[in-house]
Order: structure tokens, then C-alpha cells, then sequence
């Protein structure tokens, strides 16, 4: 099945050049609380430094789609990167030279214009895909994968880069790699989408069931989140900070490795009721993480949870964006995926803020009832949904 995705003309290229532009993505939040911390000495401030990026990003993101789905991606992203990269330098320079604390926000929102790579490169195979709903399908779940590779793979070059060299190290590879990569993917003129100055559909924010897909992702969002949190802290907590990583990376390995084999899968049924049953799957395995922590207390049990609960997220979040392909108008593509991107970031937010607030006021394990409400939720929307065709 993959095998018979990358024999189509230009596809090795585009995807070789968006997993380096897309690499960066797991790099940046975790180089810049490394770089300001160890200068300023305040985890507040990197913490509210990133913070800012992320809601810069969510609010830039579907106006930087809006421009890629009129002027294509080539015109959009390479500009829109350009800034981005320029923003990571700007941030870089003013650690490094003792610059006022307000221009670390300042450079770092710049970085907002990155573009959404993910959805650039699944607008692409919707493209070259067109009509062909199982192949869609499989490139929808490699897609994924990679997103959870790119999680896994991004945190640790960036701590293994700031920790090695110099604090910068890690900043400075990611904006190098995003800039390279943008360059080879957008170099792939044939499987480029063509860009459509008016989109015959309204914005996909009124288009009826993409709401309450949106909602699902805000959801799942916080389950990434509140997830994250009360891993680290219950790794902390137990005197095994220097592991905590490497455990919370469990869960996107078997997130990723249930990707690619969901992706060799045959759909079958309605992707409603297949979103239904994803949703269920992830709602029922979220609560191993807590049982592991509140029962056994033991962290190899809680690798172990981690791993396996992670194997329903990759399934919901292909069928959600595949449903979500199916119902954004025609020349609206990477608008909507960007505005699913959007959710996610809302609900990693939300859901971060969650778990660190019951680690506070209860405990680090108290905290993985967070990821098990949120799962519960997505649940509670998908059922509630009503079907759109």
C-alpha cells in the first residue's frame, strides 16, 4: 500500500523535503525554554515566551492556509517561512545579547507565519489522490505517522543539540531545517495543488459538521496536553526526571507504529461511525495511564500504559482529518486543516493547563484523570454529532 503511494511522480521529493521543514516543529518550544531559561534564568518567562508563540500560531495559522489555498503553496509558503526564520534568528539574537525581555515575545510571535507543513503535504495527496478513498486513506495514516515520528524525534534532538553544543544550537539547526525543507517541497511544482482565487464554498467554519469536528480536535488536543504534563511531573515526582522524555515518547511510538498499520487498512462503513468507534477506542484505553500510577505505581507500568494507550490516538486523528477533508469546500483545503491545527493547539493548552493545576492542588497522578475527561469528551461530541454528508 505504501509502496504503491511513493511510485507516484514527485511524491518521495515533496515528502523528503516536508519531514525536514516538518522536523523543526518538535524542536522550537523546547530549544527556546532551554536557550531563555539558562540565560535569563526564569522557566516563567520561557514558558511565557512559548506560550505567546502558541497563541500567535493559532491565530495566524488559517490566515497564512487562506493565503496557500488562493496564491498556492509556492507564492505562500516560502514567504511566510522566510519571516518565520527570521523570527527564530531575531529570538536567538536577543538571548544571546541581554536584549529587554518584551522582544523575546516580539520575536518569537514572528515565528507564527510557519507554515502549516502537515496539512500542505495532505492537501497534496488529496490532490494527486483525488476520488481514490482508500488510497487517500493510507496517505492520510503515513501522514500521521509522521507527525508522531517528527513529536518523538524533535524534543530530543533539541535537548541533545542545546545540551552538546551551545544553547542556541537547537534553535539555530531548527530554523536551518525548516527553510531547507520548505525550499524541496515547495521546489515540487507537478504535485503541487492549484491554487484557487475564488473558492466556490464559504469558510469552512460555517460549512455544517465542521464545528463540532473542530471541537473533537480541541478535545484530543487536551488529551496530548494534560497527557504530557502529568507524565513529566509524575516522573519528577518519583525522582526520575531525566527518563520522563524518553517515557512520554512511548506514547507517540505506539501512536505512531498504529498509524501505518491502520493506514494498510481498508476503511469500510461511514467515517462517522468509524470516527465513533476511534473515539471509543481512545476513551477506553486513555484510563491505563492513571491505573498504572494509582495502582501499581510503578514507572516501567506506566511506559508500558503509555504505549498502548497511544495506539488509539494516530486511528482518531486519520479518520478526523479524512472526515474533515471530505466536508472543507472545494479551494478551502489547507484552511481547514489549518483551523484543525488551531483546536489541537487550543486543546494542548487547555489541557496542559489542566493537569498542571491538579498537580498543584492534588497530585502528579491525581492529574491523569485530565487526559481520561478529555477522551470522554471528544467521546460525548462525536456521539452527539449529527452526520453530515
Amino acid at each position: 500500500m505504501y509502496r504503491h503511494l511513493f511510485s507516484l511522480p514527485g511524491t518521495r521529493a515533496f515528502t523528503a523535503g516536508n519531514l525536514i521543514a516538518r522536523l523543526p516543529a518538535g524542536m522550537f518550544s523546547v530549544s527556546a525554554v532551554v536557550m531563555i531559561a539558562g540565560s535569563r534564568g526564569s522557566y516563567a518567562l520561557a514558558g511565557a515566551v512559548t506560550a505567546t508563540g502558541l497563541a500567535a500560531t493559532a491565530l495566524a495559522g488559517p490566515w497564512i492556509a487562506r493565503l496557500t489555498d488562493r496564491h498556492g503553496q509556492s507564492r505562500t509558503a516560502v514567504p511566510a517561512t522566510a519571516v518565520a526564520t527570521l523570527g527564530s534568528l531575531a529570538l536567538l539574537l536577543c538571548v544571546h545579547y541581554g536584549a529587554p525581555d518584551w522582544t523575546l515575545f516580539a520575536a518569537y510571535a514572528a515565528t507564527a507565519t510557519t507554515p502549516n507543513t502537515g496539512g500542505m503535504s495532505r492537501a497534496r495527496w488529496a490532490h494527486l489522490l483525488d476520488g481514490d478513498t482508500e488510497a487517500l486513506h493510507t496517505a492520510n495514516s503515513f501522514e500521521q505517522a509522521a507527525d508522531e515520528l517528527c513529536f518523538m524525534l524533535g524534543p530530543a534532538l533539541a535537548a541533545f543539540l542545546c545540551g552538546t553544543f551551545f544553547p542556541e544550537a537547537g534553535t539555530l539547526t531548527g530554523a536551518a531545517l525548516l527553510l531547507t525543507g520548505i525550499l524541496i517541497f515547495t521546489a515540487q511544482r507537478s504535485t503541487e495543488p492549484p491554487p484557487s482565487p475564488t473558492p466556490r464554498g464559504g469558510p469552512p467554519l460555517r460549512v455544517p459538521g465542521i464545528p463540532p469536528l473542530l471541537a473533537g480536535f480541541v478535545a484530543t488536543g487536551a488529551v496530548f496536553g494534560s497527557t504530557e504534563v502529568a507524565t513529566l511531573a509524575y516522573t519528577n515526582a518519583t525522582g526520575h526526571r531525566a527518563v520522563g522524555g524518553a517515557v512520554l515518547a512511548l506514547q507517540a511510538a505506539g501512536s505512531c507504529a498504529a498509524g501505518l498499520l491502520y493506514g494498510r487498512l481498508k476503511p469500510t462503513g461511514a467515517p462517522e461511525l468509524r470516527l465513533r468507534w476511534c473515539l471509543l477506542a481512545m476513551s477506553a484505553l486513555m484510563p491505563l495511564p492513571l491505573l498504572a500510577t494509582s495502582t501499581l505505581g510503578s514507572l516501567p507500568a506506566l511506559a508500558a500504559a503509555l504505549l498502548v494507550a497511544g495506539m488509539a490516538t494516530a486511528p482518531t486523528m486519520v479518520t478526523a482529518m479524512t472526515l474533515l477533508q471530505h466536508r472543507t469546500p472545494e479551494g478551502r483545503l489547507n484552511e481547514g486543516m489549518s483551523l484543525a491545527v488551531t483546536g489541537l493547539l487550543l486543546g494542548i493548552a487547555c489541557g496542559s493547563a489542566a493537569a498542571g493545576w491538579t498537580t498543584d492542588h492534588a497530585s502528579p497522578t491525581a492529574a491523569f484523570w485530565a487526559p481520561v475527561a478529555s477522551a470522554t469528551a471528544a467521546l460525548l461530541i462525536g456521539v452527539l454529532s449529527k452526520s453530515t454528508p
